[in-house]
Parts: structure tokens; C-alpha cells; sequence
């Protein structure tokens, strides 16, 4: 264990962690993060992927520094500021119409879900909200109250009803895992959940932490369908997935779906706190002083924010996470006819996963050996974390900015590492203080 992890564990709470391997870092830059051991490794996690454009990106540099050099306050709770203005103008542009209206501010995914969970309830007096099981929405009270994830300590809201994800690889195909999620949803209408009661379905385009399920082709215009027939909101949680990971500026578009409101977190800011919700003003603007906090609406976060988005633009981002997200998937596909131990492979663009089972057959899930894969990955210098209701599924979410070689050369690290797992030559005992999700 690393000198700066060591002093961490005698001066940080644990409650916030969620740790796979003793990572200590002090600078990165581009798609590497340093040890503070001098290493160099390469990140395929990117912090969760709110480091969007890489660490150190001269773009945002700049911009907060410009920020920073004539601040203009900390907050928009009571003043206008133009780093805010600039940015929702700039969002309400990359959102579909019907989500035109007006844009919230906040720090995280986490808390504006939370003001969402709230804000469809109180405006649309209809008491209850559908999200799918397995969705992390957030940490908070008020959006743990909305998620489906197993691993939340949190208490889901009285209105709450949680309906499946469909997932492919267990139903053993698209069209039948789209069947019967769909038929769990009618019969919940005609049944337990009058849609009239219903304000918002919370949906993921694709289910991140539930495991990056990507939803089959069909699966969410019928969802859209069926809210639209019962004016039910469609609320699209981008937080992680959105902002080109998938190769689509919003990954819902891959579905042709045009939902009424957007959240957007994590990358938004390329490693600063500030997220946003997208909307139809009767929804946004239905009370004031509703949902806020002291340094909402930052001017140096949004300023940062704005400069993502230029850059995702000019760079050419967008297109660059198709193309490098298909060199990364065809390579991981390459793995899974050497090991064994992968079950699976799927996403988009550069938000992939790889489901790993102790048997192809039966689907059991490999918890263990994902845990002691990443781990090995990382001591041989690749940034890698696990998501997934069973924690075995390997999750790709690396900077907007990765270029083919690096994604090649992360395939050969994970390569190595599984190699060395089925060998048994990585000690079990390294993962008891890392328990993951």
C-alpha cells in the first residue's frame, strides 16, 4: 500500500469510498493518471467518467482560469451570471424540443435526479414515478429514493415502482428480453399502477451501473409510446452515458426517442461538480426557491461546463468515441475468444462492458474473479472498475479524448490480467480491505 493511501486511511472517512485496488494519485494528464508511486496508468474509468475530456485539459484549464481571474460571485441563487446564461443557452440547444424550455443547475447526477424525483411529483400532483431495477439515479436521499441498485443503503420513495431491465444476454436474446419487459409494464397498468397516478418513468438509455445493459432495438420508443398514451413524463438520465460517450451527443438518441426532460452530470464539468436539468418551463418553473443549495450555478463550474462542450464540438469528440469505442469493442470481443471467462461484450461507443461468468452455459456470474481482475489490472497499470447488480461486469469509461492505440494497449493490459487470474496467479487475500460494490 502506497505512503499517500496509508495517511488517507488515518485522516478520511470511509463513507464515501468505494475502492477496488489501494489507487493513490497525485496528477494526470490526457488519458493517464500518475501514482504516487511515479506510475503512469492508464484510466479507463476516468473517475467514473466525469473526467470527460481527460485530466489536465487545456480547454478547461482555460477557461477556469479565466473564470477565476474576474469571478463573477459563486452562485446564481441571487444574481444572474453569464457563465450560467451562456451554458443553458447552450444546452437548450443539444436537447429535443419538447425539452426546451428551462434549465436547473446543481453539483451532481445525484442531486439533480433528486430535484427531478420532486419537481415532476409536486408539478404534476401525480403521486408516483417507475424507474427500472438496477438504475443508480444517485447517492442521495431524494435520488436513492428513485434507483433500483442493489448496493444503495437508501429507502425508496412510497411511489416508487421498480420494473426490469431488459437484458439480452440473460433472456438469451433481444426480442425476448424486450417482450417481457414490455409485458411486465402493461400488466402493471392494468393492474397495481394506474398510469394516471404515474408523473415520470426514469430511464437510463443505457444501464450503467445496473451492469451497461443496452437496451434491445424497439425497447424504449415503446416505453416512449406508452407514456405519451398515458401523459406520463419520460425523464432521461444522461449523467453517466450522455455528452457523446456513446457516440450520439444524448445516448437516447441511438433510439429515435425524444424525452421530455434531460439530466446531465459527471462529464458535464470534465472533473468539476455541476450537473444540469433540461425542460419544459411549466415543469422547471413551477416554484421558486424549490431546489438549491448555496453554490449552485457556479460561474467557474459552468465555465468549465461550456468549455466541454465547445470542445466535444470542435474535437470532434463525438465521432472520435464511435470510432475508438468500435477499435476497443472489436478488441475486448478478440479477448472473450481467449478467455473463457467472458460471457459477454456490449455498449456503445466508449461506454462498453464485459460481463464475466464461471460458465457460458449456466451465465453464473465470476463476482470473485472480476474483483481480483481488476485489481491485477491496475498493478499492471490499467485504471479499471466493475459495475453490475452481481458485480461482475467490467466497465469501459474512458475520456471522450482516448485515442486506438491507447485502447489497444488498455486490451492487452486486461489481456494479461485475466491470464493471470484463471492461472491463479493473483493472491485472493489482496482483495480484503476492497470490497467494491
Amino acid at each position: 500500500m502506497s505512503g499517500l493511501y496509508a495517511r488517507e486511511s488515518r485522516s478520511v472517512s470511509k463513507m464515501a469510498h468505494l475502492r477496488f485496488f489501494p489507487q493513490a494519485i497525485v496528477g494526470g494528464n490526457g488519458a493517464y493518471v500518475t501514482g504516487d508511486d511515479g506510475r503512469q496508468l492508464l484510466d479507463f474509468a476516468a473517475s467514473w467518467g466525469a473526467a470527460s475530456l481527460g485530466h489536465a485539459h487545456p480547454a478547461v484549464r482555460d477557461a477556469v482560469n479565466r473564470a477565476l481571474s474576474d469571478q463573477a460571485g459563486a452562485s446564481y441563487l441571487s444574481a444572474a451570471n453569464e457563465a450560467c446564461v451562456l451554458l443553458a443557452e447552450k444546452l437548450l440547444s443539444l436537447v429535443p424540443e419538447r425539452a426546451r424550455g428551462r434549465v436547473w443547475f446543481g453539483h451532481s447526477g445525484s442531486d439533480a435526479n433528486e430535484t427531478v424525483a420532486r419537481m415532476v411529483v409536486t408539478a404534476t400532483g401525480r403521486p408516483r414515478i417507475i424507474a427500472f431495477d438496477g438504475a443508480y439515479h444517485g447517492g442521495t436521499v431524494g435520488s436513492m429514493a428513485v434507483s433500483g441498485h442493489p448496493a444503495q443503503q437508501g429507502t425508496r420513495a412510497k411511489g416508487l415502482t421498480l420494473v426490469p431491465y431488459p437484458n439480452s444476454y440473460v433472456a438469451g436474446s433481444p426480442e425476448a428480453a424486450k417482450d417481457a419487459a414490455l409485458a411486465h409494464l402493461e400488466r402493471l397498468f392494468a393492474t397495481e399502477v394506474p398510469p394516471e397516478e404515474v408523473a415520470a418513468f426514469f430511464i437510463e438509455p443505457i444501464q450503467s451501473d445496473g451492469g451497461m445493459l443496452v437496451p434491445p432495438e424497439g425497447f424504449l420508443e415503446a416505453v416512449e409510446a406508452l407514456c405519451r398514451r398515458h401523459s406520463i413524463l419520460l425523464v432521461s438520465d444522461e449523467v453517466k452515458v450522455g455528452l457523446g460517450r456513446s457516440g450520439r451527443f444524448n445516448a437516447f438518441e441511438h433510439a429515435g426517442i425524444e424525452p421530455d426532460i434531460v439530466v446531465f452530470g459527471k462529464g458535464l464539468g470534465g472533473g468539476l461538480p455541476i450537473s444540469a436539468v433540461v425542460g419544459p418551463e411549466p415543469i422547471l418553473n413551477h416554484a421558486v426557491a424549490f431546489s438549491l443549495q448555496t453554490v449552485h450555478g457556479n460561474p467557474v463550474c459552468a465555465a468549465a461546463a461550456l468549455a466541454v462542450l465547445e470542445t466535444i464540438e470542435r474535437d470532434h469528440l463525438i465521432e472520435n468515441a464511435e470510432r475508438t469505442g468500435h477499435a476497443l469493442g472489436d478488441a475486448l470481443r478478440g479477448l472473450a475468444e481467449r478467455h473463457a471467462l467472458i460471457g459477454d461484450v456490449r455498449g456503445r461507443g466508449l461506454a462498453l462492458g464485459v460481463e464475466l461468468v464461471t460458465d457460458r452455459t449456466t451465465r453464473e456470474p465470476a463476482a470473485r474473479q472480476t474483483a481480483l481482475t481488476v485489481f491485477r489490472a491496475f498493478q499492471l497499470g490499467l485504471v479499471l472498475y466493475y459495475v453490475g447488480v452481481r458485480s461482475n461486469v467490467l466497465e469501459f469509461t474512458p475520456p471522450l479524448t482516448l485515442t486506438q492505440g491507447q485502447a489497444l494497449e488498455g486490451a492487452a493490459i486486461l489481456n494479461q490480467a485475466l491470464a493471470d487470474v484463471v492461472a491463479g496467479r493473483v493472491d485472493e487475500s489482496l482483495l480484503v480491505n476492497f470490497a467494491g460494490w
